[in-house]
């Protein structure tokens, strides 16, 4: 039983570490390949022109 609550422990663990980060980064919402897209708070789809967080220049990793 220790075991269950121990998985179950780094898996919650796992799971906000990965929202934190989603948050941190900043990064718009966009929809999948075929799937909806992203709406805003007003019911319009949104899309690179109108994300808040766009860049203007690329960004290449290095």
């Amino acid at each position: 039983m220790a075991l269950f609550f121990l998985t179950l422990g780094v898996m919650a663990l796992v799971m906000v570490l990965m929202g934190v980060g989603v948050i941190l980064n900043g990064v718009c919402l966009r929809g999948s390949c075929g799937g909806p897209d992203a709406v805003g708070p007003d019911g319009e789809p949104m899309n690179c022109a109108t994300c808040p967080n766009r860049r203007t220049e690329p960004v290449f990793p290095d």
